[in-house]
């Protein structure tokens, strides 16, 4: 890129930066944040300051104005569009490079922010309260739903540890959102992303008939991970149904049915690890382009435990 983007940020002191932030993350939104480590000899930028570019066209903050802020603008963009850039710390000459008769130098650390993946949990039965908190202390964002008042009480998840923030992380997870919802109210999709090819559905319903029509609704969805609780005989015949009724072969092998790493899990509590066993290597596989590991199979979940 050669010319400057057209975007003006809006002026905000560093905490409204860093709300700005967490907000788009909140949203499920990846950023582009920017701050300033040093200042030497004469410059703009105080360390301290910090922009946030929010999509291709918004910007909140500032890191000192002028071309170094037009130049650091188009390192942002770049850093939003490829998935592929890491954070890095730059150093900007304001004289030699940028034609700023301050002369001195800035170091910038510019990081792109990935959200947190967000999980909906369908069934708050036996398996649902363990692997909600689970997953959240692994660093999802997870929304658990279920029809029944008794089921979708928060209190049923009191006594589990609460979620650590992840080392070095900017966002601290969010505990766990139960809503006395089916899976496809409005409000349970307003605390999903928009995009959903980032999100993961979990199905572990107490009806074998309303797990079918959760996992047919998640791939229409085009949600980016799909799994359900249940033997191997339950998940041929919810394959079996799936073809029955067209949908795509490529969709139909998306579908993890018993989900779960391979661990021989039994308990509810067992089955919750071997379901954030592999909603961790997906996310390190899909989502954080990590290299990719075993694709794991689990050997066996009991249909009824999850309800």
């Amino acid at each position: 890129m050669s010319e400057a983007p057209p975007i003006l940020p809006r002026t905000a002191l560093p905490h409204e930066v860093l709300r700005s932030a967490l907000d788009a993350l909140d949203r499920g939104a990846r950023v582009v944040l920017a701050s300033v480590v040093a200042r030497h000899g004469s410059a703009p930028s105080t360390p301290g300051q910090k922009l946030v570019l929010l999509d291709e066209r918004t910007a909140v903050g500032t890191i000192g104005g002028g071309a170094v802020e037009r130049v650091v603008l188009l390192r942002m963009l770049e850093a939003l569009e490829d998935r592929e850039i890491a954070p890095r710390l730059e150093t900007f000459r304001l004289g030699a490079s940028l034609g700023m008769c301050c002369g001195g130098s800035v170091d910038l650390l510019i990081e792109p922010l990935e959200p947190l993946a967000h999980v909906l949990v369908v069934g708050a039965g036996h398996v649902g309260v363990f692997t909600a908190p689970l997953l959240a202390a692994a660093g999802f964002r997870v929304t658990l739903c279920d029809t029944r008042p008794a089921a979708a009480d928060p209190a049923r998840l009191a006594d589990l540890p609460p979620p650590p923030s992840p080392e070095g992380s900017m966002v601290t997870p969010s505990p766990v959102r139960v809503i006395l919802a089916e899976h496809d109210d409005p409000e349970v999709r307003a605390a999903l992303p928009a995009a959903l090819g980032r999100a993961a559905l979990l199905v572990m319903t107490h009806d074998h008939q309303l797990d079918q029509t959760v996992i047919e609704w998640a791939l229409r969805h085009g949600f980016g991970f799909v799994g359900g609780v249940g033997s191997r005989a339950k998940a041929a015949r919810t394959r079996a149904r799936l073809e029955a009724k067209g949908i795509a072969a490529a969709d139909i092998e998306r579908v993890r049915m018993p989900v779960g790493a391979d661990i021989s899990a039994r308990s509810p509590a067992e089955i919750g690890v071997a379901i954030a066993a592999e909603l961790i290597a997906w996310r390190a596989r899909v989502l954080d382009r990590r290299a990719p590991g075993p694709r794991p199979a689990a050997e066996a979940s009991a249909d009824e435990v999850s309800a």
